[in-house]
């Protein structure tokens, strides 16, 4: 009998608890469109960056610490 030992690893979601109130709300308007917080970047000794994904998947934005969308923050994400 082979068991298996590896567990599925659960996926975090990511909270607001990371966003400040301008982000907060920003986040709160685009979700009404359809937008999604799908991760917050945690790179080392720089601010919290939470990534938003549009409904059909293919674009993505960064909330700027001011609540504005940032459709071309920089870096990509890997599909």
């Amino acid at each position: 009998m082979d068991k298996e030992r590896r567990k599925a690893a659960r996926a975090e979601c990511p909270s607001g608890r990371e966003l400040n109130p301008a982000q907060l709300a920003a986040l709160a308007d685009l979700e009404r469109f359809g937008w999604e917080l799908k991760f917050i970047r945690r790179p080392l000794f720089q601010e919290s960056v939470p990534v938003v994904f549009d409904p059909d998947r293919k674009h993505f934005a960064v909330l700027t610490a001011q609540g504005t969308l940032d459709e071309h923050p920089g870096f990509d994400i890997r599909k």
